[in-house]
């Protein structure tokens, strides 16, 4: 695996990765960043993703070549060798494309700035994972996207370009229907300078309300802790996930909620301080709204080995959005379950049915207490913390897996 490089900048934008299993999003996340971004070992086995996987690039432009092929992550340009210009470092959030892991690709797609939708030119599109990817970003608000045609080095011109007619038709309609199609291979790191210039083309940063107190919802978690450590060589744990608003920094006293739960239907925040900030891959005083951000605090590690925190969300104290055991959501169903490979329809939801919903980086199930054509009340398994406006994503379980059927707002 590579080292990271230390990046000119923090982060200011979210990309994530979406298209179904085995396209080759990690692979093209690794020809853009020199990084494999699936790093559990299960992962690194198996050969694909089944966590969140993130890493950070900078960007350069080239002010001698002509574009679209005057993008790189060099700063040297590759193609003539002139100095080039720094544009902006990214954060690649690397979302799995099994069916059974849609769940947690959700947790990821919440934070996405945009997105490379990532297909295999080989096969038809879309495969069930991808519609299912496509319409999951869709309703999660991503509209700014680039579609990459990858394996190209083992496919025909003749099937590329049919490939590029499925996807533009399929989109047609749709919020991403102008979105660019770029033909690259992953593997040889072919085309990947277009796919950069595409990139800061139709996904921009967003504006940040950097005035607002600071809040993350927590992606990931850890106890960087070696085995063995003598107790007071100990870290405290670490944190990791994207702030959507305000501002971090060393020193900061920042409280994470739910929490733990002390009791049936009882949780308790955890107040703790900043120890230490990484973005970008580098030590920094305080972090920002946009890329992906790990925090050291004072938090016993036991409590965040094994992203045992993911789902919470952190903030300034006092100004985190309340916790729920019970929700309302105005919500609204497909007609069709997406990502199958038959054609089945979405049947109405049930009182006493048992479905799984994500906000932000939380997921967690429910059943239904009370329903009406457009409202929901679900009495939660585990509390999450959430605000009016919200964006939910409603799955339930068909065949063997969750399956996302529908999408609303807490009311």
């Amino acid at each position: 695996m590579s080292a990271i490089k230390p990046l000119p900048r923090q982060p200011e934008v979210n990309i994530g990765t979406l298209g179904h299993v085995d396209n080759g999003k990690s692979t093209i996340v690794q020809a853009i960043t020199g990084i494999w971004p699936a790093r559990h070992s299960e992962e690194l086995k198996r050969g694909i993703t089944i966590k969140i996987g993130y890493a950070d690039a900078a960007i350069y432009r080239c002010p001698s070549c002509e574009e679209p092929h005057n993008y790189t992550t060099e700063e040297k340009c590759p193609r003539c060798g002139s100095e080039t210009e720094f544009v902006r470092a990214v954060s690649f959030i690397d979302c799995p494309g099994h069916h059974s892991l849609m769940v947690t690709m959700l947790s990821g797609a919440a934070l996405f700035d945009g997105a490379v939708f990532v297909a295999d030119v080989r096969h038809r599109f879309p495969q069930p994972q991808d519609s299912e990817h496509l319409q999951a970003a869709l309703i999660l608000g991503v509209k700014n996207m680039v579609f990459a045609q990858n394996k190209i080095d083992v496919s025909t011109r003749e099937r590329i370009i049919e490939n590029y007619e499925e996807i533009r038709s399929y989109i047609r309609g749709t919020m991403v229907e102008d979105a660019p199609i770029i033909p690259v291979s992953g593997q040889h790191a072919v085309g990947i300078d277009v796919l950069l210039w595409a990139m800061e083309k139709f996904i921009p940063t967003p504006p940040r309300e950097l005035d607002k107190p600071f809040r993350m919802p927590i992606l990931r978690s850890f106890d960087i802790n070696p085995p063995g450590t003598p107790a007071q060589r100990l870290k405290g744990g670490v944190i990791g996930g994207s702030i959507i608003q305000g501002i971090v920094r060393i020193g900061d006293e920042i409280e994470i909620a739910p929490g733990i739960i002390v009791g049936e239907r009882r949780s308790e925040p955890l107040v703790t301080e900043v120890v230490n900030i990484r973005a970008g891959g580098r030590d920094v005083e305080e972090a920002k709204s946009g890329g992906l951000t790990g925090i050291e605090t004072k938090l016993d590690p036991a409590l965040t080995k094994s992203d045992g925190m993911v789902g919470n969300m952190a903030g300034a104290p006092g100004t985190l959005p309340p916790t729920h055991y019970e929700l309302e959501i105005e919500y609204e169903l497909f007609e069709k379950v997406v990502g199958l490979s038959e054609e089945v329809s979405v049947a109405p939801i049930s009182v006493g049915e048992q479905l799984v919903i994500n906000i932000y980086s939380a997921v967690t199930s429910g059943v239904v207490r009370r329903r009406t054509k457009d409202k929901l009340e679900l009495e939660l398994r585990r509390p999450i913390v959430a605000e009016e406006g919200d964006k939910v994503a409603i799955s339930r379980i068909i065949g063997s897996a969750w399956r996302l059927i529908g999408y609303g707002e807490i009311a």
